[in-house]
């Protein structure tokens, strides 16, 4: 599929993606692109950003793509079973352990456990291996719960601006490439 044949719609994570983040340059870069708002970015709830990803995914006029980084992932893993429309694909990035009990802040844990079920359209992961909101082995097993593919980051911490990923170009190759093979949803 084409940029122009799908709605992408970029899922941002805990305290939103910054003018740096990969995220927001390839809002600003593809057009047929948009964030998904959320009324409290640093103060997250889950039913609340589960409501925002529902909402713009049933709003959408053509297949969606989505593009979830961080705790965006949990909040479009929870929402998939109340999509209306069809989703193309799905490309997660540094999914958090929401899990894990030593997570800061705390109330980020209210975005687990994940629900384990697999996915009803293609998707991606890309996991590092020194993530500090968690381990590879944990992107490993939920990807594999979901039928994800993932896709092995190295050591790229969160993989984000502050970690050195503002344009992220090799994101961008692995992104055209998943794209490109994408069908068209039933």
């Amino acid at each position: 599929m084409k940029v122009a044949d799908v709605e992408i719609l970029i899922v941002p994570g805990y305290t939103n993606s910054g003018p740096d983040h990969w995220q927001t340059r390839w809002e600003n870069k593809l057009s047929t692109a948009r964030r998904v708002e959320q009324t409290e970015w640093s103060k997250p709830v889950r039913e609340d950003w589960v409501s925002r990803v529902v909402e713009e995914v049933n709003a959408a006029e053509k297949p969606v793509v989505l593009v979830a980084h961080s705790l965006g992932v949990p909040a479009v893993i929870h929402a998939v079973p109340l999509f209306k429309k069809p989703i193309a694909g799905a490309f997660f990035v540094a999914p958090p352990d929401v899990a894990n009990p030593s997570i800061r802040p705390k109330h980020l844990m209210t975005f687990g456990p994940y629900p384990r079920d697999p996915l009803p359209f293609p998707s991606m992961t890309v996991a590092s291996r020194n993530d500090p909101f968690g381990t590879y082995e944990h992107a490993d097993d939920i990807a594999a719960s979901w039928g994800s593919l993932l896709l092995d980051a190295g050591e790229s911490g969160h993989i984000n601006a502050d970690s050195g990923h503002g344009p992220w170009p090799e994101g961008t190759m692995i992104f055209a490439q998943f794209l490109s093979n994408l069908r068209p949803p039933n």
